[in-house]
């Protein structure tokens, strides 16, 4: 690091990610849910056969994206599961490149990378990391977050993702791999590997807000961790 670089951040939850047969009806029941802002469509997406909708909450996001050609990634995981499921999560690290180099030590696969002036990210194989596709990000500047839109701070809701729930067969290995990847001696971000032979994914979401009750969307459960704390 150099002189006025700004302090290392440890990885952290900043995006997740579900997949929808339809895009419109769960995008706009979570708007509805969460009182939520303008989403932001990313052109980008149709690079994998997506269209997607963005939602800002406090500094991270909440993205919901839905198959428009056959043989995406994305649908052939609908049709695994059998409808709407959790898809992604997308954690910043302080450290792409030192990331990558722990990512090819577990003999993972990258599936995508980007490097742009604003953001450097890499995708890696969810057969390897199991339950979800993990993304490494390190935005340029670290406060940044180039996949939520042109002014995402204007449309973000006082709401903030706190954590998500992994279900998978062989939990303990699997979070060792996870810990491992993202450098953290603890799950970052209150991330919970849960063990489950059925391999469920990405089955529930953390938010940090007002105190709601929980409710569905997408196929995953939103659960709130009744803090007072401004996001």
């Amino acid at each position: 690091m150099t002189t006025g670089d700004p302090p290392a951040v440890a990885p952290r939850l900043r995006q997740a990610v579900l997949a929808a047969r339809e895009l419109d009806p769960v995008a706009g029941a979570l708007r509805e849910e969460l009182g939520l802002g303008e989403p932001f469509a990313d052109p980008g997406v149709g690079h994998f056969g997506l269209r997607n909708a963005v939602f800002a909450l406090g500094d991270t996001f909440l993205e919901v994206v839905s198959p428009e050609r056959e043989r995406t990634s994305a649908g052939r995981l609908l049709d695994r599961r059998g409808g709407d499921c959790g898809y992604m999560v997308m954690f910043q690290v302080a450290d792409l490149e030192a990331a990558r180099r722990r990512v090819a030590a577990e003999g993972v696969r990258e599936v995508f990378e980007v490097s742009l002036e604003d953001m450097a990210e890499v995708h890696l194989h969810p057969a390897d990391m199991r339950g979800a596709i993990v993304s490494l990000s390190e935005p340029h500047p670290p406060g940044s977050w180039r996949w939520g839109g042109p002014e995402w701070d204007r449309r973000s809701a006082p709401l903030r993702l706190a954590g998500a729930t992994i279900s998978v067969a062989d939990a303990q290995a699997v979070a060792r791999r996870w810990k491992t990847v993202l450098d953290a001696p603890t799950m970052a971000a209150g991330v919970k590997i849960a063990g489950d032979q059925t391999e469920q994914g990405l089955v529930e979401i953390a938010l940090s807000g007002p105190p709601r009750e929980p409710f569905e969307a997408g196929g995953v459960r939103f659960v709130f961790n009744n803090s007072e704390e401004e996001p």
